[in-house]
Parts: C-alpha cells; sequence; structure tokens
C-alpha cells in the first residue's frame, strides 16, 4: 500500500473535483441538469456526488419543519428547497457553511463548507439557531466510475473551484452565470454562439 507521497499513483485523486462547480454547458440535454450549476461533494475513482444549486422546489423551509413534525418555530421561512439532482429524492441535504457547532451527521467538504443530513441541524434552523449560511436540498446527482470525467471530456460540464458566495449570496438562477464568469466565460454569449462544426 503506498502512502500519500506515493507521486504518479495517485493521479487520479489529485484530479478529484470535490468542491469543484460544474456548469451545464449550453448543449446539455438531460432536464435534469440543462442550465444547472452543480456543486461536487465527492468525486473520486468510485464516482462522483453532487448538488444542483440552482433550481427550486416548490417547497419551503417552513414546509419542510412542518412534514419532520418540528414544533413551535416562527414561521415565515419560505426559502426554497431545492431539487438537488434525479437520485433519491427524498432523502434532504444541508450544505452549510462549516460552523462551530456539531451536528449528528455532518462531512466537512472543505475548510469553508460542510454537509449535514441529521435532522437535528433543521430543528436548529427551525429556531433560528443553525448556521448562518445553509442551502436545504432534497436529492442529489451521482456519476459511477469514469461517467464524469467522460463527460467533461465531451465538454458537457465547465469546472472551477467552487465558491462558498455563489451558493450564499447570488440569487440562484444567477449562480451558474456568476460562477462562470470567474472563468471569464458569459454563458448567454456561449448560449448564442453555440453551434456544431
Amino acid at each position: 500500500m503506498r502512502g500519500p507521497q506515493g507521486g504518479q499513483q495517485n493521479a487520479p485523486m489529485s484530479a478529484s473535483l470535490r468542491n469543484h462547480f460544474l456548469i451545464a454547458m449550453p448543449g446539455m440535454e438531460d432536464p435534469n441538469f440543462a442550465h444547472s450549476i452543480t456543486y461536487l461533494c465527492d468525486h473520486s475513482e468510485e464516482g462522483a456526488m453532487g448538488l444542483v444549486v440552482n433550481r427550486a422546489l416548490d417547497l419551503s423551509y417552513d414546509e419542510i419543519f412542518d412534514h419532520l413534525d418540528i414544533t413551535d418555530f416562527p414561521r415565515g421561512n419560505d426559502a426554497a428547497v431545492l431539487a438537488g439532482g434525479p437520485v433519491k429524492t427524498d432523502r434532504g441535504f444541508v450544505l452549510h457553511r462549516s460552523c462551530q457547532q456539531q451536528w449528528q451527521s455532518t462531512l466537512s467538504l472543505s475548510e469553508e463548507l460542510s454537509l449535514t443530513t441529521s435532522r437535528d441541524i433543521l430543528e436548529a434552523m427551525a429556531h433560528g439557531e443553525g448556521p448562518r449560511d445553509a442551502l436545504v436540498v432534497l436529492g442529489y446527482a451521482g456519476w459511477g466510475p469514469g461517467q464524469l470525467e467522460r463527460e467533461i471530456a465531451e465538454n458537457a460540464w465547465l469546472t472551477l473551484p467552487a465558491q462558498p458566495a455563489v451558493l450564499f449570496d447570488v440569487p440562484l438562477e444567477r449562480r451558474a452565470h456568476v460562477a462562470a464568469l470567474q472563468l471569464g466565460i458569459n454563458l448567454d454569449l456561449l448560449s448564442s454562439a453555440c453551434g456544431t462544426a
């Protein structure tokens, strides 16, 4: 077994796109991902898992709290729950800025971002005690071994390091555009210039 200093043998892991954005190229025909931006939570030789972060469901935080039988919380949180992807659409995730609070089931994704799947974070959020910035997401996007790499090679996606500000400070309908601008790419111009060779 080789250690982390194994050099070339670790090339696939050093190419991991964990904590990156995937922006769907204009030619993306899959309706689950057309015009989407996805945050990659994990990417390894075994595949990839991410959350689409710019598709709102017709479901509010208050409705999620009611569904979970969380009681005595102040009403009025009409923030939209996001559709994270076509896999296990009944499974919930909270993508949030890393913080001092500890939750029952949290995975640190980067120094700035964490993913929590336990009910306790939603109870805290309902009562105004959760993380300062958070997205509640149902479902996720998944790729098998080598699948995402093939899609990237076929120019289905733009990739870039994730910026938490895009997740929490930019309206969801502008997230893909703002992220693409960090690469110097205007998606509106790319869309109108796209064609076949």
